[in-house]
């Protein structure tokens, strides 16, 4: 009886210790699922720091510039005031494609109209191309203009006594800039130039371009 009433107090004082390190046990899970939930957090946290940071830097889709180098006359040629009809005059233009982009900008096929006195009087199409990233494209551009369209514009007579025409020319580019197959653009860039061409010196004078974004 002795042994037994010895016995008996331990059971207890085991169960107690058994409770504790349970206690324990469940505490410490605890505290590591939030610590994991808190590594989780930062990480997401920094991820989405570095994801905008990268789309507003890196990421961002700047807008492609074109821009019209130099442009010449060719065959312009005049019999007793009149334009010779039998040959096409042609103008010659030198344009680039800037792309500022991380990724290369491909367009596909464009057109130039060159008007005078508001009327075309010319129209050429550029072939599909790309500009490489951060790279500017050169183009010579190349447009025939009828001798017949350009007499009859109503003040063809004045210009040509005056010794200048006023003609202006509307360019458009359509394309895309596409980054790691996530960042898509679609961006039409518009030319409009207005210049000054003088027939005693054969050259274009005080050149004027606005260009226009669509996207």
């Amino acid at each position: 009886m002795a042994e037994q009433q010895h016995v008996k107090p331990l059971a207890p004082a085991a169960f107690r210790d058994e409770e504790e390190a349970l206690s324990t046990q469940l505490n410490l899970r605890k505290r590591r699922y939030v610590q994991c939930c808190g590594c989780i957090s930062a990480l997401s946290l920094i991820l989405a720091v570095v994801v905008l940071v990268l789309f507003f830097t890196l990421f961002r889709i700047h807008d492609p510039k074109i821009k019209i180098n130099s442009v010449t006359i060719q065959r312009l040629e005049l019999i007793n005031g009149s334009l010779r009809n039998d040959v096409n005059v042609t103008l010659l233009a030198d344009v680039s494609v800037t792309n500022p982009n991380v990724a290369t900008f491909k367009f596909s096929n464009s057109t130039t109209l060159i008007y005078y006195g508001g009327r075309v009087i010319g129209e050429a199409i550029h072939l599909q191309g790309q500009a490489k990233a951060r790279r500017t494209l050169l183009r010579n551009v190349t447009v025939e203009l009828d001798p017949e369209k350009i007499e009859a514009v109503p003040s063809f007579r004045s210009d040509l006594n005056s010794g200048a025409f006023s003609i202006s020319s509307y360019s458009t580019i359509s394309g895309r800039v596409k980054i790691l197959k996530i960042v898509k653009k679609r961006v039409v860039v518009r030319l409009n130039c207005t210049t000054t061409y003088r027939i005693s010196g054969r050259q274009f004078v005080g050149e004027s371009c606005r260009p226009e974004l669509d996207f």
